[in-house]
């Protein structure tokens, strides 16, 4: 028991033995165990007590140690020692003022030792068996940092002093002006926020630099690189206020940076995380709504929209095309919300429209007010799931900041002018949009025919019709104005689409519906149907186009053959391309290129430029910041796929949780037991490898059995996965864990990419390609290879409520769950 807890501590006894034989010990020990138990405190003062005690053991290290092992005398007794246990022996007996035990178990210790060595090596081969089954990548989002300037890889000797400790050898990694990076021995234990004396012995042997007592640095971090050493981070204090050796600085660092190369790893981290940022946010199928505060009331003022989350925006539009968002995003729903505990403000949002006079009018509720209103839960839920405008989001609600607006470019302003514009802050108009913003809304459309239908089954009292009113939204007629703003991102389609409506005519089996284009290109277009068709992906429909036809007398613009591409919820938008047999002319095709060819000057192109230049940025800038789901690539493999990387926003996920729970949290994950290889191969892969960019994206079931009694991962979790929406077939696995496990079911949604936005990213490849080329063409090739990505959203209460279980057991297993992930929150 004893042993458990001191190893539970080793690293808060190892930063204890440093303080040992200071004067100020008792202090600095009582404000360092104070957070412990009193059996704790008094374990670690008797380890204390037991290294402190002196001792009079003879230290023989003859075929023990790598050094040429020297008599040693001390106190009229000999010894046997090589240089570096002297150096050790020495430094430790000033430390503590005399021989005692923490001065011998240091010089057992040393690095040379063939035990410790021994040790270590043991650790190695642990440590990589390790690190080859963490094969998935961990893409921290918005994680990279802007530098004021430019750092040179330059590694010359340096010595540090702080506190009582002097001359302490170590060497830099990194230098620019400002700041620098040095490889440091794991023994001596600095923190942040330490100030240290550094001297650039390296530099002082060729050069005068008038600096008596070194330079004054900050530490800025601790990065762990082995078990002997650290990366510590630094910054400059200018305390010295010596204009002089700035100016060397500066002018040694500007001098030999094509020498030397410049440090690439800051804007190298930047490009990664920026390219995989790219590929997740126009993909997702979550609307982003921004929350702004006016007059002490909050409300929605700003949505970010995509082509895979425009449907829900559409959604809450009313008949006279007016967002109605404010409606069922209240002040008193969101106060309410707000309430929670936890970091993100979680719930199920429950909404379905009624017509009447030929207005839309919106029904809605959570299901945490359903919850406080059962008398009417029933009512609610079987009334409204008749309706075909019935849906269920999951709503997610976390802070948000304008500060986030603003994210720099990874290059100092020193590189070039256009960088130093480029790094400028929004532009006042911008910052004038998003100034009161305080929170922002993730809305994830979750629900299936499968729920729909069970709600549907529900008994309610017919009498109580008319108290549904409490759930229904008036119009208000002086409604908070919303900004809806598309996501600019690279422009994907091989051809330009122009907007265009004209007649045309679908026919179906016989069957033949009226519509108008929204828009075309040479390859394809998009229709509106007067009415809902019964029309899917892949289906091959013939198009008229009547009013067309009267300005053509050399194409014949009747029963063309196109494919349908994607269908909206509603089945009333279709896009669809010419459907061609081999290299065969297609009329279409070929009276929409003559068209387009001799009216460019007269036809807008689609892509709009933006009403505010800069706003789609700042926005987008803040989704990165405030990520909160699960996002997941897929790498191309064969011809199959991989889980090449996941990211990692500002709130976990559960799943990140989980993996943070072994430890799997770090630059690299082994994602295998949560979705396994033969899960990727056999159940994903047949749904998406025949899918394009343009197709929307597709549904995937998870659920995850988790015992936290367990100590591996791979024991602890047993995982499930199947096409699509419908988790009834897991009913069994579900009910047998409920018990003892933790339940996880998650909604994955998987879309296959295009080509990467490299013009998101062209400022810091071109800056990467001037010193490395070769690390240039490393990660666009990286970027290349994601072929696929997802975003994986918690349903589990919803999930749940569906399946036939032990309700006592579904409350008592959310309530285990909730403390063991609070727990390590």
């Amino acid at each position: 028991m004893a042993e458990d807890i001191l190893l539970k501590h080793e690293d808060l006894i190892s930063e204890l033995k440093h303080y040992l034989g200071n004067p100020k010990f008792d202090l600095i020990f009582k404000s360092k165990i104070a957070g412990l138990t009193k059996p704790e405190q008094f374990l670690m003062k008797m380890e204390m007590t037991r290294l402190s005690q002196p001792i009079a053991r003879f230290i023989d290290l003859r075929g023990l140690v790598t050094g040429q092992v020297k008599p040693y005398d001390h106190n009229g007794k000999q010894h046997f020692m090589d240089e570096t246990a002297i150096e050790v022996f020495e430094a430790a007996l000033k430390q503590h003022g005399g021989y005692t035990l923490a001065v011998y178990e240091a010089v057992m210790n040393t690095e040379n030792n063939h035990r410790v060595l021994q040790r270590k090596a043991t650790e190695k081969i642990a440590e990589q068996a390790i690190d080859d089954s963490l094969n998935t990548n961990i893409i921290k989002f918005a994680s990279y940092e802007n530098r004021r300037e430019e750092r040179m890889n330059y590694s010359i000797k340096v010595t540090v002093e702080y506190n009582d400790k002097k001359s302490i050898a170590a060497s830099t990694s990194d230098i620019s002006l400002s700041g620098c990076k040095i490889k440091l021995a794991t023994r001596y234990v600095l923190k942040k926020g330490h100030l240290i004396a550094m001297r650039l012995v390296g530099l002082e042997q060729d050069f005068e630099l008038g600096l008596k007592n070194g330079i004054q640095y900050e530490v800025v971090a601790v990065e762990n690189i082995s078990k002997e050493f650290n990366h510590i981070r630094l910054k400059r204090t200018f305390i010295e206020n010596n204009e002089a050796f700035d100016n060397f600085l500066e002018s040694f660092i500007h001098g030999n940076k094509r020498r030397y190369k410049v440090n690439l790893d800051n804007t190298l981290d930047a490009v990664v995380s920026k390219g995989y940022e790219q590929y997740y946010i126009p993909r997702v199928t979550s609307l982003y709504v921004f929350l702004s505060k006016k007059d002490n009331v909050l409300y929605p003022s700003l949505s970010l929209t995509t082509e895979n989350n425009i449907f829900i925006q559409r959604y809450f539009t009313d008949e006279r095309q007016n967002p109605c968002l404010y409606s069922v995003l209240n002040e008193q729903r969101i106060n309410a919300l707000l309430l929670k505990q936890t970091p993100v403000k979680e719930d199920y949002l429950y909404t379905f429209t009624h017509i009447s006079a030929g207005k839309i009018y919106y029904y809605s509720a959570t299901r945490n007010e359903l919850e406080q209103n059962p008398q009417l839960k029933n009512l609610f839920l079987a009334f409204g799931s008749q309706k075909d405008t019935w849906q269920c989001f999951k709503i997610q609600i976390m802070p948000s900041h304008p500060d986030d607006s603003f994210i720099p470019l990874s290059l100092p302003n020193t590189v070039s002018k256009n960088i130093e514009k480029l790094n400028k802050p929004p532009s006042p108009r911008v910052e004038g949009l998003v100034k009161n913003v305080k929170y922002m809304v993730v809305l994830t459309a979750i629900g299936n025919k499968t729920e729909q239908q069970h709600y549907q089954q529900l008994n309610y009292d017919k009498a109580l019709i008319n108290q549904l009113k409490h759930f229904g939204h008036s119009k208000s007629k002086s409604a908070p104005y919303l900004d809806i703003v598309p996501l600019e991102y690279v422009n994907l389609r091989s051809d330009k689409r122009y907007l265009y409506k004209t007649n045309v005519s679908i026919s179906v089996n016989d069957e033949v519906v009226h519509g108008l284009t929204r828009d075309f290109s040479v390859m394809g277009l998009q229709l509106e149907c007067k009415q809902p068709v019964s029309l899917k992906k892949g289906d091959i429909v013939l198009l008229s186009f009547p009013d067309l036809q009267k300005i053509t007398k050399t194409y014949q613009l009747s029963e063309l053959k196109y494919e349908v591409m994607a269908v909206n919820k509603s089945f009333t938008i279709i896009n669809l391309k010419a459907s061609r047999v081999a290299d065969l002319p297609h009329a279409g095709v070929l009276f929409f290129t003559q068209l387009i060819n001799s009216n460019k000057d007269k036809l807008k192109v689609s892509e709009e430029a933006p009403k505010v230049p800069g706003l789609s940025t700042a926005l987008r800038n803040m989704v990165t910041k405030s990520v909160c789901q699960f996002p997941l690539y897929l790498h191309k493999e064969g011809a199959h796929f991989k889980a090449g990387a996941i990211g990692f926003g500002l709130y976990p996920s559960p799943l990140h949780v989980l993996l943070q729970n072994f430890g799997l949290l770090g630059n690299k994950t082994d994602l295998s037991s949560i979705i396994t290889d033969e899960q990727i191969v056999n159940v994903i892969t047949p749904q998406i490898k025949d899918l394009s960019r343009q197709d929307p994206p597709s549904a995937f079931t998870l659920v995850i059995n988790f015992d936290p009694r367990k100590g591996s991962i791979s024991e602890s979790i047993t995982s499930y996965c199947i096409a699509g929406e419908d988790y009834n077939d897991f009913q069994e696995q579900i009910s047998k864990g409920l018990k003892s496990n933790l339940i996880f079911v998650m909604r994955l949604y998987i879309s296959r990419t295009g080509r990467p936005d490299t013009d998101y990213l062209s400022n810091e490849l071109k800056y990467v390609s001037q010193y490395a080329l070769h690390k240039a063409r490393e990660l666009e090739e990286a970027l290349w290879s994601v072929a696929g990505v997802g975003d994986i959203v918690d349903i589990t209460e919803e999930a749940l409520s569906h399946l036939k279980l032990e309700q006592q057991q579904v409350d008592q297993m959310g309530r285990r769950k909730l403390l063991w992930l609070n727990r390590l929150r």
